[in-house]
């Protein structure tokens, strides 16, 4: 039999049941459709994620108040036998290995200018957010080195509060109420956009002993912590490790490291990746399964067209090849429309919901088409044996 022959016969058997071929396709292309697309979504988040723990650049570590594994994050557990202090953040700020330190005390107040109100994220500060968390003032400057207890009332506002507070006008110079309490503006910063839910475009800063009278605080939020790009991290945790416990007497804060903080966040999105991959096999086998019924329907069809190809001189493998090259086509066709399903879904969700970040993982794209090639022959391979094996003279006394 000559491979013209086989390629017709294959695609001619494929014609001849165009409904149960189209439906034995589609069940693998959901399949890989799902893969694609779930894997876009999850590669996109975890890029989002990184993209938000670094933005602030890589060097950062965070301590608050309370022994507990947390994520670092402000929301921490803040109780504790004695709150983070004004003095504790001098007090690693005077490490050798630290570079800057950002004192944080953060809340929620309105502010008003000329009748205009706007509540706003309110962050009590030092002076070192610039370097820190790498966002510059785009106009004026940032807060001064104070003394904390006794700082200025100076405010900086976020580039969104400034907009809808001031529009063209400058602020510098004008004085807002926030809180109920006079400040002066000093300096309006660049746009910075959001960290895990926070508008740092929609805030003011003010220098953070202001901000404990203010929310009738006793201690910081947390303290984060710039070092030096050449000190190895777990010298730097240490040392302040050291420190806070002389200073406290026991543990009863945390320290935790931006690596720390992906770590957690990353074990969160194996999961999620685990939930996908057991979703994409699930709908793959339902595939490999419409293929392995097809192809042994098929066979059970075909009997004798079987025995006559047999009788005319085809050999077992000839045969062989023939049933195998039908599942392979079905799973390569479905593959192809499964992956152009996942790329259009993705592009689609991409458009729709800008905020939901999709990056097409094309390893994935590739293993998923493998895997829909590798379904095809697995699935085809017992009744293509079951169809070579036939006894052509039984097959043609059959019919």
């Amino acid at each position: 039999m000559r491979t013209a022959d086989l390629l017709r016969l294959t695609g001619g058997a494929i014609r001849a049941q165009r409904l149960r071929s189209l439906l034995t396709g589609l069940g693998i292309a959901v399949g890989i459709a799902s893969v694609v697309l779930l894997t876009a979504i999850g590669e996109g988040i975890q890029r989002f994620v990184l993209a938000e723990f670094t933005q602030f650049g890589t060097h950062l570590l965070v301590v608050t108040p309370g022994k507990t594994q947390t994520f670092g994050l402000s929301a921490a557990v803040i109780s504790s036998t004695r709150p983070l202090s004004l003095e504790d953040a001098r007090a690693i700020e005077r490490l050798p290995e630290v570079r800057a330190v950002v004192p944080l005390v953060q809340g929620n107040a309105a502010v008003e200018w000329q009748g205009r109100s706007r509540r706003v994220w309110v962050f009590g500060s030092g002076p070192d957010v610039p370097e820190v968390w790498r966002i510059r003032p785009a106009s004026g400057r940032f807060l001064p080195r104070d003394e904390p207890r006794h700082a200025r009332a100076f405010a900086v506002l976020g580039s969104k509060l400034r907009r809808e507070l001031f529009g063209n006008h400058s602020p510098l110079g004008e004085r807002v109420r926030i809180g109920g309490e006079t400040y002066r503006v000093i300096g309006g910063m660049q746009p910075k956009g959001q960290m895990l839910g926070f508008d740092l475009d929609d805030s003011v800063y003010i220098p953070v002993g202001r901000a404990l009278a203010l929310f009738d605080r006793e201690g910081l939020m947390e303290i984060d912590v710039l070092y030096r790009a050449e000190e190895p991290v777990a010298k730097v945790v240490e040392r302040i490790h050291q420190l806070l416990l002389q200073r406290h007497g026991h543990e009863d804060f945390t320290l935790t490291t931006q690596d720390q903080m992906l770590e957690v966040l990353g074990s969160v999105l194996d999961v999620l990746t685990l939930a996908v991959a057991a979703l994409g096999a699930i709908s793959l086998a339902v595939g490999a399964i419409g293929v392995l019924t097809i192809m042994t329907i098929s066979v059970n069809e075909r009997v004798a067209e079987i025995g006559l190809l047999r009788a005319l001189g085809a050999s077992q493998g000839q045969v062989l090849g023939l049933f195998l090259g039908e599942a392979l086509v079905l799973g390569t066709l479905g593959g192809l429309a499964g992956v152009g399903l996942g790329l259009g879904g993705a592009l689609i969700i991409g458009w729709l919901i800008p905020a939901l970040p999709v990056h097409i993982s094309w390893p994935y794209v590739g293993l998923s088409l493998g895997v829909a090639l590798g379904i095809g022959l697995l699935a085809g391979v017992l009744p293509a044996l079951r169809a070579a094996r036939l006894d052509p003279v039984e097959a043609l006394r059959g019919e």
